[in-house]
């Protein structure tokens, strides 16, 4: 903030609340002294209503003027009038700091002990479970859902299909580091004719129906996809690139869907989250998300 916005933002607040104090003081400086309590006044509405001079009580009219010392000295100890800092120097940064610490003091050694024991076994421990699903229903649930099993475009976490891998490595590398997925689209090489038997086709590899012409005319362009998807259509972790074969679809699994995929392409981000959970933290929830799929029996 420039000294110029400072010194205007300051001048402005305390001329209103000398202001508003001018204007409490010479309300009650009006007509009214002139009139007895209780005395009628020369106000008449409606022919017959007339006002009588029954004044505020006192408590009230102080009432008004603490107000107006609660502000001087609001802003005489904290911050308000521009750039001063106030008489107590607070900050909300420096709160905020000494929030945090006090939080990690108390709850830091909890989380330190999850941190040290291997994942899986974190994922059985019921204390555990219980952090780690308000770390999902806080980070987590808005992309997921708050039953983990995903939307569109957002992969389903209580299945056995998992996009990068299903060990609990791969999961906690998922979470902190997050993960960038890219198919290309395929709408200039193939054109419309090769969109649809290539579409026919992976609804052949996925045991769905399909037009048996247009999947065998497909089979023969499939060799675009089998780079990342490999040539039996299972997929790659390594990379990312989705199973064909298990008719479960990100993106939808409608014909229509799976088209518009190949042909436009997608563009996945899963963002990392380890810069602001920290290692503990990413830790428990990963054991969580590792549960949903690994259930304790």
């Amino acid at each position: 903030m420039s000294d110029g916005w400072s010194w205007y933002i300051a001048i402005i607040s305390v001329l209103n609340i000398l202001a508003m104090a001018w204007l409490i003081w010479w309300s009650g400086k009006g007509s009214s002294q002139h009139y007895a309590q209780g005395a009628e006044m020369s106000h008449t509405w409606d022919g017959d209503l007339r006002e009588m001079n029954n004044p505020l009580p006192r408590w009230w009219l102080w009432l008004f003027y603490s107000t107006i010392v609660f502000a001087l000295l609001y802003l005489a100890l904290y911050p308000g009038l521009g750039k001063a800092p106030g008489l107590l120097n607070w900050t909300q940064e420096q709160e905020y700091a000494d929030e945090v610490k006090a939080a990690d003091a108390e709850y830091g050694p909890i989380f330190k002990k999850y941190a040290e024991m291997d994942l899986k076994a974190v994922a059985r421990d019921p204390q555990a479970m219980k952090m780690g699903q308000r770390i999902y229903a806080s980070y987590c649930a808005l992309c997921h859902g708050a039953d983990a099993r995903g939307a569109r475009g957002f992969p389903n976490l209580a299945d056995q299909e998992w996009l990068w891998g299903s060990d609990p490595k791969a999961i906690k590398l998922s979470v902190a580091e997050g993960r960038m997925g890219v198919m290309p689209g395929f709408s200039g090489a193939l054109g419309e004719q090769g969109l649809e038997e290539i579409t026919d086709y992976l609804l052949k590899l996925a045991g769905r129906e399909h037009d048996a012409k247009r999947a065998a005319a497909g089979e023969g362009r499939y060799a675009l996809c089998a780079g990342c998807h490999m040539p039996d259509g299972k997929g790659n972790q390594a990379l990312g690139a989705p199973n064909l074969t298990d008719n479960i679809w990100v993106y939808g699994a409608s014909r229509n869907s799976i088209k518009e995929s190949i042909a436009a392409g997608r563009q996945g981000l899963m963002p990392a989250h380890n810069e602001f959970l920290g290692d503990a933290k990413s830790h428990l929830v990963s054991a969580y998300v590792w549960s949903l799929s690994n259930p304790a029996k």
